[in-house]
């Protein structure tokens, strides 16, 4: 763990209440990778704390930095809705494993957009009760908040991405994704990439290019999200190891010739 004032672990995981040593089986997390810099300040000195024995739970409630408490998840009654509960309780369900892990550290990173899609959870469940199918809102909902990404970028890169033209978007526009910022939001996507394949798709969404920070993203997303915004499902596929710089292989352009990951727009 860095002594820096940036990754030092809080004093209250000193202490915190201890699962069992070893209980922590996940795999390693590599934070150098570029789509964890928008977790890495909270998610690596809490990961060596996590680790070394204490729950996920409590390592996150002691990052301080996220609106609501995190809780085992044998605190969520039986019948109750996950999201339900979250909103009534201010208190996030978590299990000791990645998926839970990377869903609190989003919690602290985006914590106005998360509020806002629980927001939304919690008004679609009130009007229609949960259902055995999502409706339109909380599938959306639900789709951004696992594998969500936001894309701020020349609208050139835009217009290849929606158009699906591989080709274009990762050959002549190349250069223009050093103009680009990608802040990937979805917990699964980031559970996912912590032993990256190929063909992990984020669906992304697009921000103005405007925004530099992930605090102008948050901030922004957060007031963005509404049902009517959200029903059109306004995300465009984009695998995820394809983006110029995230993967070594994809400097060789025959990285996108497969067309099972890289697929053309259905007509």
């Amino acid at each position: 763990m860095r002594s820096s004032s940036a990754t030092r672990a809080p004093r209250a995981w000193r202490c915190a209440t201890s699962a069992p040593p070893g209980a922590v089986v996940e795999p390693a997390i590599d934070w150098a990778r570029p789509w964890n810099a928008s977790t890495r300040r909270w998610g690596e000195p809490a990961e060596a704390v996590w680790r070394a024995g204490a729950s996920a739970a409590d390592v996150l409630n002691a990052l301080g930095a996220a609106p609501v408490r995190f809780v085992p998840q044998h605190a969520l009654p039986e019948g109750v809705a996950y999201e339900q509960f979250i909103f009534a309780q201010r208190a996030v369900p978590t299990r000791d494993n990645l998926h839970d892990f990377f869903n609190g550290l989003i919690w602290c990173a985006f914590s106005r957009a998360k509020q806002r899609l629980n927001e939304l959870q919690h008004a679609e469940i009130a009007r229609d009760g949960v259902r055995a199918t999502r409706g339109p809102v909380r599938d959306a909902v639900t789709v951004f908040d696992e594998n969500g990404a936001l894309l701020a970028a020349p609208e050139a890169l835009w217009a290849a991405l929606r158009a699906r033209r591989w080709a274009v978007l990762f050959g002549p526009l190349r250069p223009l994704w050093a103009e680009a910022r990608l802040w990937v939001f979805g917990h699964a996507a980031l559970e996912k990439l912590v032993s990256p394949y190929k063909s992990i798709t984020a669906h992304v969404m697009q921000a103005p290019t405007a925004i530099e920070t992930i605090e102008e993203a948050d901030a922004w997303l957060a007031s963005w999200l509404s049902a009517e915004r959200l029903v059109p499902k306004p995300f465009a596929p984009l695998p995820l190891l394809g983006v110029p710089g995230w993967w070594a292989a994809n400097e060789d352009a025959a990285f996108y010739d497969d067309a099972t990951v890289f697929r053309p727009l259905r007509t």
